[in-house]
């Protein structure tokens, strides 16, 4: 029965003893109760066995006389058949949990004493010591002395112990770090030792409880967040899970150093960790569908610091309906729902023109609004009837009045359009499937209202059939067209531009100063009675989300998301070209080897294949003496493996979406990748790390280009765009510097790109089966070739550097599994061939076409006769990309199956 609960707020439990607790001592009447004599920093707990007697807590405050028997004391109580007796003399005692019920604690006043007897009698000495020290720490007139002494003490304990080697689940484990910290669960933490070793993350509780220890396995770890806890940044929260909205373990760390070196330890087992997810990356799959409204708000939250974990900074949702009284909720009238584009302070004009009277005539600094959208007291208002125990917590053993709890629907929504100082918003709760906070239950005696009715289920507005009826119509709601189209102006207040500066006074928007991050910085506060007073109040009061964006956050498309689906990715270009003529050096190359290698392409021969990636691959780049390939994926990660020892030697996540196409530069210093995300990558080689970025586009980039130091890049923002890019100083910090040359404008999304040998025409092909032909030296559009009604995924330009001088011709594919060879010059199909299927990717010499497809086949086409002559068995699914070296005579294909081909030709 006993929990971290019972104690009060920032109160630490260090210790239990198996005791008896004795009533009435040498009376007739005597009572021994057996049980849990618990020691915590500011009152004694005991927990008696029996379930049907009451939890007895003694706040040490109250003490009159703590002591023990000494041996000089004949007539000492203690020493008559009694050893290890301890006896408090208290003025007041709390009694919780009698019969085993939830309720208010029951008050004992009076002075009374109780004697305690341990069953090791030799620990009596230490543990009198003990609460001696406590008991002067709680009869500190100031709160940040207690604190202060109360630290100390714990500091002590914890310096004086460390983590128990023989918890580790193999005796082959390493040990990587060890450091104290804290075990945050909502309301009360628990200190203890971490411990990361080369497979698992240990936490080992210093009072054992709930549990000896903790573990996780590394390998299983899916997210890790860095938090600020307590205002300060010393946070982590871990999840091994993809989507739910608790973490496995939320730690508190005593200094940064030892969060970031526990976060770096447990990062590097995860192949794409939250460090580099960022809110824009969940903006692009949030627009086009791959996640819901409910998930994105979730994903937000996560990266706003907001955790279940810590209620004064618990997830925040918005209301959404605005219609409690109607028999049939209506989700096609606007009316049905609450304005999105303002704050719930700011819905009731009459009362947001007091508030605003006020604001002007308010000295700095000034607010608008006297408490916050989301409190612990908020969260638990909503949660009371499954987190009774929370609640008390709270508020010192006390349920809130009756005719203040969460008793209806309609009523909260009123009140906070009309409550002179009530602006909370929602929890995720009211969009997600367990209705049971709606409902008492436990049969919790919440009191009685002014009217004479008991607190029992909450009151559901008419619409709504029951509890679960009423939290699907929610959800119904949340994902609504409405809400989809409106969304963008909410998460503007709450996590973006307007929540702070002139934008947020402008939006009616502004709370304390102290809620915000940064707010206040405890680290210059050198009183600890003002840092922990105001560390109280504002954990109490609530805390703003961290900012996430700081300009207006692009609005859900519903047009946009019917034409999208979760295969778009299908879409995208993902061939590479031949190697560019300017790029590499031909001297030992003749026409005669080329022409060879490609009339026995047939004879193409598996020689190895390994599996790196996680998703399928998008491209393929190679270093010019063949040693390092790097590729891209799906799954967000730039590889670069090594044909010599063949292993992967580098891997590298820019961020949590898939990155598209790659491309390494003259020199073999820098590697290229575009990305989902909108942005353009530039990673260094020599130096191991991420040199650059070009946020290029406004939508995923799904094809880059590099000729002659300009950057092309195609986009699925309807652009191509032409950067000069001036390279850093390699050992200076000075970054790339990009120039805009051209913007190529589309109708729709471009999916690939390819360039002439000249670099003087430029190919791009769209979503809708569009080439478009664009004359690079002047930016201008010369020819719009309609080859078919569905998405070109390949174009590629007959590099005429060795077969012909003029650059005319132009092969492309798309979904509709057609070759078109197309007459540059006229726009005319000259060839086509028609496939079985898709093909996704290709290289060609003019004559024969070498392509992956969709099923993982390598095909040898003829394209003069229109047939495929060759059919070579490769990858499990779809051949995604393609690599050719110069002579023509090597290739590398990724799959999506994860995997990388090499082939040789074997004549």
């Amino acid at each position: 029965r006993f929990s971290l609960l019972l104690l009060n707020l920032e109160e630490y439990y260090f210790e239990q003893h198996t005791a008896n607790h004795i009533i009435n001592k040498d009376c007739k009447d005597e009572r021994k109760f057996r049980g849990s004599l618990k020691i915590c920093s500011k009152s004694i707990i005991f927990e008696p066995d029996d379930n049907i007697q009451p939890i007895i807590k003694i706040p040490l405050r109250d003490c009159i006389s703590i002591k023990a028997p000494e041996d000089n004391e004949g007539n000492n109580p203690f020493t008559r058949n009694t050893s290890g007796g301890i006896s408090v003399v208290c003025s007041q005692v709390f009694l919780i949990k009698e019969r085993n019920v939830i309720a208010p604690y029951k008050t004992v006043r009076g002075r009374a004493e109780h004697l305690f007897q341990l069953d090791v009698a030799w620990k009596v000495g230490d543990v009198v010591q003990t609460l001696h020290q406590l008991y002067r720490a709680s009869c500190l007139d100031k709160m940040g002395d207690q604190a202060a002494m109360i630290t100390a003490i714990l500091q002590s304990r914890l310096a004086r112990t460390s983590f128990d080697k023989y918890r580790f689940q193999s005796i082959s484990e390493t040990l990587h770090m060890e450091c104290k910290a804290e075990m945050v669960t909502p309301l009360v933490t628990n200190p203890g030792h971490v411990c990361v070793s080369d497979a698992n993350l240990y936490f080992q509780p210093l009072n054992g409880y709930p549990k000896p220890v903790v573990q996780i396995t590394l390998q299983n770890v899916c997210r890790i967040y860095k938090r600020r806890h307590g205002l300060m940044p010393l946070g982590l929260e871990v999840f091994c899970t993809e989507n739910d909205l608790c973490s496995d373990i939320y730690l508190k760390f005593y200094n940064c150093q030892d969060r970031d070196e526990v976060y770096r330890l447990i990062a590097k087992y995860i192949e794409n960790h939250i460090a580099e997810h960022t809110a824009e990356s969940y903006v692009l799959q949030w627009q086009r569908g791959h996640i819901s409204n409910y998930q994105y708000l979730l994903h937000l939250n996560n990266l706003a610091d907001r955790s279940c974990n810590d209620l004064s900074q618990y997830p925040v949702f918005p209301w959404i309906i605005a219609d409690y009284s109607s028999s049939v909720l209506d989700l096609t009238k606007p009316e049905t729902f609450r304005d999105l584009s303002k704050p719930v302070g700011a819905l009731n004009k009459e009362r947001l023109d007091r508030l605003v009277t006020r604001y002007q005539e308010m000295p700095e600094p000034k607010f608008m609004y006297g408490s916050h959208y989301s409190s612990p007291g908020y969260v638990l208002f909503y949660l009371v009837r499954v987190a009774p125990e929370y609640m008390l917590c709270l508020q010192n053993g006390k349920f809130d009045h009756a005719d203040r709890m969460f008793n209806s629907i309609a009523e909260t929504w009123k009140n906070c359009l009309d409550g002179a100082t009530d602006f909370k918003e929602l929890i995720p709760e009211f969009y997600e499937n367990d209705s049971s906070f709606l409902v008492n239950s436990l049969k919790l005696d919440l009191g009685k209202r002014q009217g004479g009715k008991m607190v029992e289920d909450v009151e559901l507005p008419p619409w709504a059939s029951g509890p679960d009826d009423f939290l699907q119509k929610s959800q119904e709601a949340l994902e609504s067209p409405y809400v989809s189209e409106h969304l963008h102006e909410w998460i503007d207040i709450i996590f973006g531009y307007k929540q702070k500066g002139s934008e947020a006074v402008a939006a009616h928007n502004v709370f304390h100063p102290l809620t915000y991050e940064g707010g206040v910085d405890l680290n210059s506060i050198m009183d600890p009675n003002e840092k922990v007073a105001l560390l109280t109040q504002i954990l109490e009061f609530g805390q703003t989300p961290k900012q996430l964006f700081t300009t207006p956050h692009p609005q859900r498309k519903i047009q946009k998301l019917k034409s999208l689906s979760r295969t778009s990715s299908h879409n995208i270009s993902i061939a590479e070209s031949p190697a560019s003529p300017n790029e590499e050096s031909f001297e030992d190359l003749t026409e005669e080897s080329i022409t060879l290698a490609w009339n026995n392409i047939a004879k193409l021969k598996l020689d190895k294949q390994y599996k790196i990636h996680k998703e399928a691959i998008t491209g393929i780049a190679v270093t010019c003496n063949g040693s390092s390939v790097f590729t891209t994926s799906q799954d967000s990660t730039l590889k670069m493996f090594s044909k010599d020892s063949k292993t992967i030697q580098r891997s590298v996540s820019f961020s949590n979406m898939a990155l598209s196409s790659c491309l390494i530069l003259p020199g073999d210093t820098t590697v290229i990748s575009s990305s989902w995300d909108n942005h353009i990558y530039f990673y260094s080689i020599a130096f191991g790390r991420q040199q650059d970025v070009l946020l290029g586009h406004d939508d995923a980039v799904s094809k880059i280009c590099w000729r002659d130091g300009r950057l092309f890049s195609a986009s699925w923002d309807s652009t191509v765009k032409v950067w000069h890019c001036v390279p850093g100083e390699t050992l200076s910090n000075k970054k790339h510097h990009f120039e805009l040359l051209a913007q190529l404008e589309h109708d729709v999304s471009v999916n690939t790109i390819d360039l002439n040998a000249t670099n003087t025409i430029l190919a791009s092909g769209t979503k809708e089966g569009t080439i478009s032909v664009w004359d690079v030296t002047t930016a201008t559009l010369e020819l719009n070739i309609w080859t078919c009604s569905f998405v070109v995924v390949v174009v590629v330009f007959l590099f005429a550097s060795f077969f012909c001088t003029d650059s005319r011709h132009l092969l492309s594919t798309g979904e509709d599994c057609c070759f078109k060879v197309i007459d540059v010059q006229t726009g005319m199909v000259v060839s086509s061939v028609t496939a079985e299927e898709p093909q996704r990717c290709f290289k060609w010499d003019g004559n024969t076409i070498l392509s992956g497809s969709q099923s993982g086949e390598l095909l040898v086409w003829d394209l003069l006769g229109g047939k495929v002559t060759e059919r070579i068995k490769g990858h499990t699914g779809a051949v995604m990309s393609m690599w050719m070296n110069e002579q023509c005579n090597s290739v590398i294909t990724g799959g999506e199956d994860k995997q990388i081909m090499f082939w040789k030709l074997q004549y």
